[in-house]
């Protein structure tokens, strides 16, 4: 008596039926993994908005009591520039002590880049452009948009 053996191994139709799933799936996970890596660069920016902030509000606060002795006439207590905030700045009635703010300039998730925008306490608060006589605030230079349609800019 003859016994036919079944051959191990997939049917055609089984095999297109995986790769389908397989497909599926993979087509799904490509949107969750770029929603996840625009959280993370949205938490990255919201992070480095906070700390230049700080430092920015630091030094306006240390100039305001004194610390910094007399402040440049256009600047109104605010650092003239970043860099300044990481560099370090000469407390009055120190001979060589330095207050740092920043240990370093953090990198724009969205530029890549730590070139930042800033506005003067003489800008328009809705103005694109540096007046250059201080730093008042910072944002992006991204142009894209949150998810609730606020540029990133604005944050």
């Amino acid at each position: 008596m003859l016994s036919k053996r079944r051959e191990a191994g997939l049917t055609l139709i089984e095999l297109i039926v995986a790769f389908t799933i397989m497909m599926l799936l993979s087509t799904m996970s490509v949107p969750l993994a770029r929603s996840k890596v625009r959280r993370e660069k949205e938490r990255d920016l919201f992070y480095a908005l906070q700390e230049m902030r700080k430092a920015i509000d630091k030094y306006k606060d240390l100039a305001d009591n004194g610390m910094l002795g007399p402040p440049k006439l256009d600047s109104m207590g605010y650092p003239e520039s970043l860099d300044i905030l990481v560099e370090g700045v000469k407390m009055s009635g120190q001979v060589d002590k330095k207050i740092r703010l920043l240990r370093r300039i953090p990198k724009d998730p969205f530029t890549n880049s730590t070139d930042w925008a800033k506005r003067s306490v003489q800008d328009d608060p809705k103005s694109n452009g540096w007046g250059g006589q201080n730093v008042f605030d910072v944002y992006t230079k991204s142009t894209e948009k949150a998810p609730d349609g606020t540029p990133y800019s604005e944050w």
